[in-house]
């Protein structure tokens, strides 16, 4: 079984990484907090960002297409309704991919709790807008 994907829901969850992000890492909400555990020190050149944005849009639509591809066969194979089996995937994808390599890689690189709860929380928001969207606009009968 190939999964249905709609580009379309793909498309507005790619987008919907890069607001949540924004959002998310800007100094009123904790971005201060961020730069300063994990020792990132911003130049203030526009073109130092370029990369890392093209980068997380890359990534972005990566995430974005496996969620909506795994999504696809968890509704083929327990049924139910597709927004309750995409933030379920996407759940269980956090957990058991994001969450728990972020927490491995982080205890051993020495990383401080506070930023790995930072950066663990954020994939969990990145990851259940991006389900919502899935969810919302792939059609009811795929």
């Amino acid at each position: 079984m190939v999964p249905e994907i709609n580009y379309w829901a793909v498309l507005a969850a790619t987008v919907s990484s890069m607001v949540v992000g924004s959002v998310w890492h800007t100094p009123k909400v904790f971005g201060t907090y961020w730069m300063r555990v994990a020792n990132v020190d911003p130049s203030g050149e526009a073109r130092d960002a370029v990369r890392p944005i093209v980068l997380t849009l890359v990534v972005s639509f990566v995430t974005a297409w496996v969620l909506a591809g795994a999504t696809y066969l968890s509704w083929s194979f327990y049924g139910g309704g597709y927004l309750s089996n995409a933030l379920l995937t996407a759940l269980v994808l956090w957990a058991g991919f994001t969450a728990a390599r972020f927490v491995t890689h982080d205890a051993f690189e020495g990383r401080p709790a506070g930023l790995t709860v930072l950066n663990v929380v954020h994939e969990l928001v990145t990851l259940v807008v991006m389900g919502l969207l899935i969810g919302l606009i792939t059609p009811a009968g795929v």
